[in-house]
């Protein structure tokens, strides 16, 4: 049965969202900051170092999001069943996972940097620079990883604002220390790494303090026994194993269609890297009701309330379904000029124009695997979201090899939107499951 959504149900979702969306946003301005301070060092080896450095640092992290996605599911069942106790008990799971996998890094950060450089063609003095800068910001890898666990009990509580404060505070400090380290004690790429790791610290500080504010506020105590409880940390290690897989399979979904743009000229690959920014651009929208939707629908799953559900369902997907055509219509009125902001190459602008038609309808097409995510993260279904994405990556790996052969790079983005269809359909498929989990 369908619920229309209330009035309250839609500013509900829009006060979840927004401060994500604002957070969001302000880490593109930190990666302007970060090459503005560096790209103006006389060497422009710096700025390739740094950009390849950060860009390790992304798969290395991104792989463990599901620190952020598996701690926010519990928690907001846990909160939306009143269990405090329990709350307090997924924060210390959640954090002692953190550190284990820090730890892991932090042991085998040697390795990890020899494999990823020798995967990486560039120039020697490239190289260098990027593995000086992992070696200095590899020590902010506890601290990166605890403030993704801060992030999901954030979003788990519903207390999207104090994720805000946050992650604006870690860029402000680090942009700050960039400018003292870099421009002020001419410690180039080592200086950038380290005003990163640094921040990264402070972060934790002060979302640390929020949520022992929070918990505060919640009541409760914490239980040692219900900490440690075997079978609590198989079932944290069985959820984030499958969100793991699944993270990993779109990393390399990602990587793959980077690879294969490269095969199409050095002008395309550009091209594509241009075009790419468009679906960075979108995802900082959609990922708001993505979030929302988590923290809605596992408080719902926890009270076990069933019209609830179905209403925040609708709520959040009504309005990511209306960003969704704001983008689009974005896109279609102001892609060239974008594109022109981007690059200031001809030949590069002339073959991303030709992608304008592929990306102004990229989001009407996207915008179902975001939220099905979001629903499926609040609903801890993360079994299933492990094999609607293997499934999809196997379609559109499939796409790929037929369509690029006979459109070239129209091909990639073609198969890229089949892609984003698949993520879709193989969660709604299964969508009933979720249902009946406030039936049981």
């Amino acid at each position: 049965m369908i619920i229309k959504p209330r009035i309250s149900s839609f500013r509900e979702v829009l006060l979840l969202a927004w401060p994500v969306i604002l957070s969001n946003l302000s880490v593109p301005l930190l990666g302007a900051v970060d090459t503005a301070v560096i790209g103006h060092l006389p060497n422009p080896a710096f700025l390739g170092a740094v950009a390849i450095g950060a860009m390790i640092f992304s798969f290395l992290y991104w792989g463990f999001g599901f620190l952020r996605m598996g701690t926010t599911g519990f928690i907001s069942q846990a909160s939306g069943a009143g269990d405090v106790d329990e709350v307090r008990s997924v924060v210390a799971r959640a954090l002692i996972l953190g550190c284990i996998a820090a730890t892991a890094i932090l042991l085998f950060h040697s390795p990890i940097i020899l494999i990823a450089t020798q995967l990486i063609e560039t120039t020697d003095t490239v190289k260098a620079g990027a593995t000086e800068y992992f070696n200095y910001r590899i020590w902010g890898a506890p601290a990166a990883l605890a403030n993704y666990c801060l992030l999901g009990i954030f979003i788990g509580l519903g207390n999207t604002r104090a994720a805000l404060i946050t992650q604006v505070f870690m860029n402000a400090m680090n942009i700050i220390l960039d400018l003292v380290f870099v421009l002020g004690l001419d410690m180039d790429v080592a200086g950038v790494a380290l005003a990163t790791a640094i921040s990264e610290y402070l972060a934790v500080a002060v979302g640390g303090f929020l949520v022992w504010r929070e918990l505060t506020k919640l009541g409760g105590k914490w239980c040692k026994d219900e900490i440690l409880s075997l079978s609590k940390m198989r079932q944290l290690l069985s959820v984030n194993r499958d969100i793991f897989i699944r993270t990993v399979v779109l990393i390399f979904a990602f990587a793959y269609f980077t690879a294969s743009a490269a095969k199409q000229g050095e002008e395309t690959l550009a091209a594509v890297a241009v075009a790419m920014n468009f679906m960075h651009f979108m995802s900082f929208g959609l990922d708001g009701f993505a979030h929302a939707a988590e923290s809605m629908v596992g408080k719902a799953i926890g009270a076990r309330q069933a019209d609830r559900l179905n209403e925040v369902v609708s709520a959040s997907t009504v309005l990511a379904v209306a960003v969704s055509v704001l983008y689009a219509a974005i896109y279609w009125l102001f892609g060239e000029s974008i594109v022109n902001t981007l690059t200031s190459i001809e030949p590069v602008r002339e073959i991303a124009y030709s992608y304008l038609p592929w990306l102004t309808v990229m989001p009407l097409f996207a915008v179902w695997s975001f939220q099905f995510d979001g629903i499926f993260v609040g609903a801890m279904r993360a079994k299933e979201m492990r094999n609607g994405m293997l499934i999809s990556f196997g379609i559109y790996f499939i796409c790929i090899q037929f369509l690029q052969e006979k459109w070239g790079a129209d091909g990639l983005w073609i198969s890229m939107i089949i892609f984003m269809i698949a993520r879709g359909v193989t969660l709604a498929a299964v969508y009933p499951r979720v249902k009946k989990l406030v039936l049981t």
